[in-house]
């Protein structure tokens, strides 16, 4: 799995894959919290979460987005992403874990959120591909 960001007139926008979903998930949220700082300190709790939705591009984005909300709550940027995405019923979840490092240990950007603007969750011959803005 591998994110490069990506330059987007005035927001920024992640480009990630991976060798399934799980990969590309925790791909983009790498990218998401490369984005925000340039260097990530040791040290941080894991914390869990878990997202539902209607779709696989519903689920990337909630994700994200809780992720930005968990950031806000806990005040830490959250890094080192494991994502685990199964549908069952029409209905994608993701449970998740990722290190939340104290944003007062990090020099961090703000995102302000993520968006739809040309969002693409696809596969591809090769594995997974996302590409995603972020409004900042």
């Amino acid at each position: 799995m591998s994110f490069a960001l990506r330059e987007h007139t005035a927001d920024v926008a992640v480009e990630a894959t991976g060798d399934d979903l799980n990969g590309v998930f925790g791909a983009v949220a790498d990218g998401m919290a490369a984005a925000m700082a340039d260097a990530v300190p040791d040290g941080g709790d894991r914390f869990g979460l878990s997202v539902t939705a209607e779709s696989r591009e519903a689920l990337l984005f909630d994700y994200l987005d809780e992720l930005i909300y968990e950031r806000d709550v806990r005040g830490v940027l959250p890094v080192d992403h494991d994502a685990t995405v199964t549908e069952s019923d029409g209905e994608w979840r993701v449970e998740a874990t990722a290190r939340g490092v104290p944003l007062d240990a990090v020099e961090a950007r703000d995102l302000k959120a993520v968006t739809y603007s040309e969002m693409d969750l696809s596969e591809t011959a090769d594995g997974w591909h996302a590409y995603v803005v972020f409004d900042v």
